[in-house]
């Protein structure tokens, strides 16, 4: 029976899938060492209950939701816990991290002798109108197709660890890809004196590509900065293959180039603002 549940950290997509589990009834345990009074409250306000590392590893399940950049090191610091647990909880990384990276967690955790279940989340954080799917893949992740009974949607894959890691990396790349490629494209059509042009052809040419433009292109910015190791994940899973490998960053260089241009008030972001903004203007029927 599953009831204890670790989520490490209490961010914005593990505080939501917290709230979705406490719902339904599990005990959410987090670490809320050194987190700032902001997530602090959020976390409480999901229902998270803050404890020690100790503590954390005598749930039945962690649950490592963080940035990519953070993963390894967040197992690394889990290790030694695990070891001395009594009873193993089974470790799943659910981070947008590529193969490699994931066996290297799993390489972390496999001295511990508590159980690794590679991870990958595809959607936004669980609330009204969001239902994402959590992917599992290696031998225990049978085990985790119990998260249902919470309230997340589960689908355990008929694959070894990696397997859950090199589908999230291929859903990221193309959707989050499209994104990027066309906010790109349509700065170079700004700067070219195309953009209202580009803006009618897409319209009349493409008018669902053009639609789902702009829900995305606003929604990418809070989450820009995270976009970029994002990135950095997808072309390291591409690299035997050197021009996929390119493009990849080149979107995360792309990443950056925005995250700094919010902080600056560059044109870029001013130029994707006014071009989603023709979207929800009427448009003339002459």
């Amino acid at each position: 029976m599953m009831s204890a549940i670790a989520i490490i950290a209490p961010g914005a997509m593990g505080a939501a899938v917290a709230h979705r589990l406490s719902e339904r009834g599990a005990t959410v345990l987090t670490s809320l060492a050194g987190r700032s009074a902001e997530t602090i409250r959020r976390a409480e306000a999901t229902g998270m209950v803050g404890v020690d590392d100790g503590a954390i590893v005598e749930a039945d399940v962690i649950l490592s939701i963080v940035p990519p950049a953070e993963a390894v090191a967040l197992a690394e610091r889990f290790a030694g816990p695990l070891s001395r647990a009594r009873r193993k909880p089974i470790f799943a990384d659910c981070n947008a991290v590529n193969v490699e990276t994931v066996r290297r967690i799993a390489s972390v955790i496999a001295p511990t002798g508590a159980p690794f279940v590679d991870g990958g989340i595809i959607g936004s954080p669980p609330g009204p109108a969001s239902d994402p799917t959590f992917y599992f893949s290696g031998e225990p992740a049978q085990a985790l197709a119990r998260l249902a009974d919470f309230g997340l949607k589960v689908r355990v894959m008929t694959a070894p660890v990696g397997g859950a890691s090199a589908l999230k990396m291929s859903y990221a790349g193309i959707n989050k890809g499209v994104t990027l490629l066309a906010a790109a494209m349509i700065l170079g059509a700004t700067r070219a004196g195309a953009a209202e042009a580009l803006h009618a052809e897409l319209s009349e040419s493409q008018p669902q590509l053009l639609g789902r433009l702009a829900r995305s292109i606003p929604d990418m910015y809070p989450k820009i900065y995270r976009w970029a190791a994002e990135m950095d994940e997808i072309a390291e899973f591409l690299g035997d293959d050197p021009a996929a490998r390119h493009i990849y960053e080149g979107m995360a260089a792309l990443c950056r180039h925005w995250v700094a241009a919010q902080a600056d008030g560059q044109a870029e972001i001013a130029a994707l603002d006014a071009f989603v903004a023709r979207s929800s203007s009427p448009q003339r029927s002459d």
